[in-house]
């Protein structure tokens, strides 16, 4: 990647959402760094959408009021990760400084977090959402019952106690500015449904009761321009997994490949019926008002834009509203075509077999990531044993193995449906080789996050099941026959521990399965050393979208 052309340009694309303040260097001469390399791990792809060209004036306006809440929120995040912004920009290495943007702060995320800047140690678990002198003993003493609330952090009172901050005192002044900009989004807003949902997230955002605007989200069914928007997943919280992170999508519809994945909604409780375990394990029923949508984003911000990038989004999280309405699974082509192409289809040419590549394919990756989102809303909610949710009962476990959970459920199904004739144009030996590919891409995002434990506690199962094995010339042959054993092997595994909240069992495993091998460190340095990017980051914003940059 050349700094020195388009400088602004490419500057603000590796911050991501953030500004370009403090990066005019980026403009001059570059003395070459160590850091250099790190950067260019990330492939620069530019959010654009033919479907921008189809806006009426009114949605436009619409969309550029939502790029201005986006940046508060991208701003939030760096508040609630890291703390002062501006720090970075005292870094003296530009490239050090660029990578620090793409991370929100001076660790890399596709590393296990380790720290890349000097004077900086390991990433606090307690990010900014607790005291940093917290221990887990004086949490557990606590007694404050929103102490684990998804909106809420921990502070220190006069007397060094704890007391409990809901998010929109904390953030006071930028929740305020982010409702004033969705009011007059909302006050141009045509479509009743996306009306109705501003109007409810604003009082989401002063309340920090966000299951209105939530199911105002799940009926909003009608509108070209969405806005995902709020603190929402918790994967930044080590300490707990409870605190959300805010963050923010702008996504335009494409409706005639919307209308391509309808009839799947109204599967789900028949795919729930047939996941490979025991019944007691698949009693829940999803409910079938879910959406099944293809996007083009145009924006991310926040920890959406941190680190590796989301292509897919299945939500809301609240499981309140999985049980009256479902979630919206909302799949984001243009950039899963981005990754497939820049990362997954290099892999897979490097490592697999010969004969294999021919079954590494973008539709199997697009199915496999869809049905991914759509395992989310499958499983099982509650434990059989009287422990309570699933999410309360695996404790620190919980993403980790849901991950794991949505992964292996998502292949199954989409083997199902190749079978039935339900999905067509690949074939199930597409969909297997593409997912294992999948796995080698997931993998080099390293095993600290909840994702990257999920991804090695996969490959490490499917391999000892004879999913795969490594040949003598360091290639790997897919074995079909084995692979359909060990997919279903491993999703009644994770459910039945899921199923029975046994926490102590999910860690132990984990622990010994959820590691980088020797053999595939050596596959990844392969990989890394082949140049393939490990990710993409975003040449974004208004500009970039409408084409007046």
């Amino acid at each position: 990647m050349n700094i020195n052309t388009t400088a602004k340009t490419v500057c603000a694309a590796l911050i991501g959402a953030a500004t370009v303040a403090g990066m005019t260097s980026c403009a001059g001469n570059q003395t070459e760094s160590t850091m250099k390399q790190k950067v260019e791990e990330y492939a620069p792809f530019e959010l654009t959408s033919p479907l921008a060209a189809q806006l009426s004036d009114n949605e436009r306006q619409i969309v550029e009021l939502f790029f201005q809440i986006g940046q508060i929120a991208d701003d939030l995040f760096w508040q609630q990760t890291f703390g002062d912004k501006s720090l970075m920009d005292q870094i003296a290495d530009p490239y050090a400084r660029q990578f620090a943007y793409i991370n929100y702060g001076p660790w890399d995320r596709l590393d296990d977090n380790k720290p890349f800047i000097d004077g900086y140690g390991a990433k606090p678990d307690v990010c900014t959402y607790y005291p940093e002198d917290i221990t887990l003993e004086e949490f557990n003493a606590y007694d404050d019952p929103n102490k684990s609330s998804w909106y809420t952090v921990l502070r220190r009172d006069e007397n060094g106690k704890l007391k409990t901050v809901w998010y929109h005192e904390e953030y006071a002044e930028q929740v305020n500015r982010m409702c004033e900009l969705m009011q007059q989004a909302a006050d141009l807003a045509e479509d009743p449904g996306l009306k109705n949902y501003l109007l409810k997230r604003i009082e989401s955002f002063r309340t920090d009761d966000y299951l209105p605007s939530d199911l105002a989200w799940m009926d909003m069914k009608d509108s070209r321009i969405d806005f995902v928007i709020g603190p929402i997943e918790s994967y930044d919280d080590k300490f707990q997994e409870t605190k959300t992170s805010y963050e923010a999508f702008i996504l335009l519809k494409d409706t005639e490949r919307s209308k391509d994945l309808a009839k799947f909604v109204a599967m789900l409780p028949a795919l729930q019926k047939e996941l490979p375990c025991k019944p007691e394990y698949k009693t829940f029923v999803p409910g079938t008002s879910s959406d099944l949508n293809v996007y083009d984003v145009v924006y991310y911000a926040g920890d959406c834009n941190a680190g590796s990038k989301t292509i897919a989004i299945n939500l809301p999280n609240d499981e309140r509203v999985h049980a009256m309405k479902g979630t919206r699974r909302l799949q984001l082509r243009n950039s899963m075509q981005a990754k497939f192409d820049k990362i997954l289809l290099p892999i897979g040419e490097l490592v697999l077999a010969p004969e294999d590549h021919e079954h590494l394919k973008f539709d199997a990756f697009f199915w496999n990531v869809t049905f991914h989102e759509v395992a989310h809303g499958l499983g099982i909610k509650e434990t059989i044993n009287g422990k309570g949710s699933v999410d309360a009962a695996m404790g620190t476990e919980k993403t980790s193995w849901e991950e794991a959970k949505a992964d292996i459920l998502g292949l199954f199904m989409v083997c199902n449906l190749i079978e039935k004739g339900e999905i067509t144009g690949i074939s199930i030996e597409d969909a297997v080789t593409t997912y294992i590919a999948g796995i080698f891409r997931s993998v080099r995002f390293g095993a600290a996050s909840s994702h990257g434990k999920a991804n090695m506690m996969c490959f490490n199962f499917m391999e000892q099941q004879g999913a795969f094995s490594r040949n003598a010339d360091g290639l790997y042959v897919i074995d079909f026959e084995k692979s359909k054993a060990a997919i279903n092997a491993w999703a009644d595994l994770i459910l039945t521990t899921q199923g029975n909240g046994d926490v102590t069992f999910a860690t132990e495993f984990r622990e010994k399965n959820g590691g980088i091998t020797p053999a595939l460190q050596a596959d990844l340095d392969r990989i890394n050393a082949a140049g393939i990017p490990k990710d993409i980051f975003f040449i974004q914003g208004p500009d970039v979208l409408f084409g007046t940059k």
